[in-house]
């Protein structure tokens, strides 16, 4: 099971910022970031993707974005 970063409800940077604390420390290889806003979707994807992580998926689901993102 994926570790989870919920950022909704946050404005940038704080989803970025969460998203590479949970990168660093959860230790797993997989990590589940929610975010309310296309802004975030995009900046979290971007950052996620510049420390050697893939983005898998991005799920909409109502106005929230669930992005999947995998170690490589």
């Amino acid at each position: 099971m994926a570790a989870t970063v919920d950022a909704r409800g946050l404005s940038c940077p704080q989803p970025v910022m969460m998203t590479l604390q949970g990168i660093k420390t959860s230790g797993e290889n997989s990590l589940l970031v929610l975010v309310d806003t296309e802004t975030s979707k995009e900046n979290v994807s971007r950052a996620a993707i510049s420390q050697g992580w893939k983005v898998q998926g991005i799920e909409e689901k109502g106005e929230e974005f669930h992005i999947t993102i995998t170690k490589e």
